[in-house]
């Protein structure tokens, strides 16, 4: 009986020969495409350096930014706790929808197709679409952000929680129900204590994500430290701005941080 035996050398020269395949594929489709958008490439690097040095040059924060410390100050807490509040209303709810989507809690077959198809359909629509679409009804108020990160939020939590909750054991569920427990001691003692360290892991992600999003939609809707970033930018103000967006890195790094240590405290 014959085996297909593959010498190691044969195995290498396999994966050489795959990887340099997908790497021709991929320089064809950027020449391609560089060819139909009329994009330089050596154009485009030799003015890297240039572009850099005046970068560092007028969005250094100096003494004179200082002064607007305590505005930016004020407009970033305020994009904070819109950040924050929409990832945690968004969470709640997005915690009861995969709970009823998910294929080992959902009551009805028919009500999962219909999460599942709502938190697509909110999560490929980008924050920016939705800050646009909810300023013509809203205006531009710190709820129309709130309401955009929101919906995006809401989306994208349902999917993932609806995924933690399936990659569950089902053995517990149907043990708790052998035992004569119902739906809800079933998602409350089965469920939940189960999947709290990765819901918990998922939110602070959010909350990190919708900090920086929410920078984008304060552009848009005129609120929050986007606004005046917006503002400081337009009236040629770069130390300011660059003042901005310092500060913003540093509180998602806190903030990262601070997910951190949530994470391995309950883990």
């Amino acid at each position: 009986m014959k085996t297909n035996f593959q010498s190691p050398q044969q195995f290498f020269r396999q994966r050489r020969l795959r990887l340099g395949i997908v790497l021709a594929i991929l320089l064809v489709i950027y020449g391609v495409s560089m060819v139909l958008v009329n994009f330089q490439t050596l154009a485009s690097l030799m003015q890297v350096p240039a572009g850099l040095i005046w970068l560092f040059k007028n969005f250094i924060p100096t003494e004179r930014s200082i002064s607007y410390l305590g505005p930016i100050l004020y407009q970033l807490w305020r994009t904070l706790i819109v950040a924050v509040s929409s990832t945690i209303c968004a969470s709640l709810l997005g915690l009861i929808l995969a709970i009823l989507g998910a294929k080992t809690t959902s009551p009805l077959p028919g009500l999962r197709l219909v999460i599942r198809f709502g938190a697509s359909l909110l999560r490929n629509i980008p924050v920016v679409a939705w800050a646009m679409i909810l300023l013509f009804s809203f205006k531009q108020s710190d709820f129309t952000g709130f309401l955009a990160l929101f919906f995006m939020t809401l989306g994208y939590l349902t999917r993932a929680f609806t995924e933690t909750i399936e990659d569950l054991d089902g053995e517990k569920l149907q043990a708790l129900q052998a035992v004569g427990a119902n739906y809800f001691q079933c998602v409350f003692c089965g469920v939940l204590p189960e999947v709290a360290s990765t819901l918990t892991s998922w939110v602070l992600y959010m909350i990190e994500n919708n900090l920086r999003d929410a920078t984008l939609v304060g552009i848009l809707t005129g609120t929050g430290v986007g606004f005046l970033f917006n503002h400081y930018f337009k009236s040629f103000r770069y130390d300011a701005a660059g003042l901005i967006v310092l500060l913003i890195a540093v509180l998602v790094i806190c903030l990262e941080l601070t997910s951190t240590q949530i994470r391995r405290a309950i883990a």
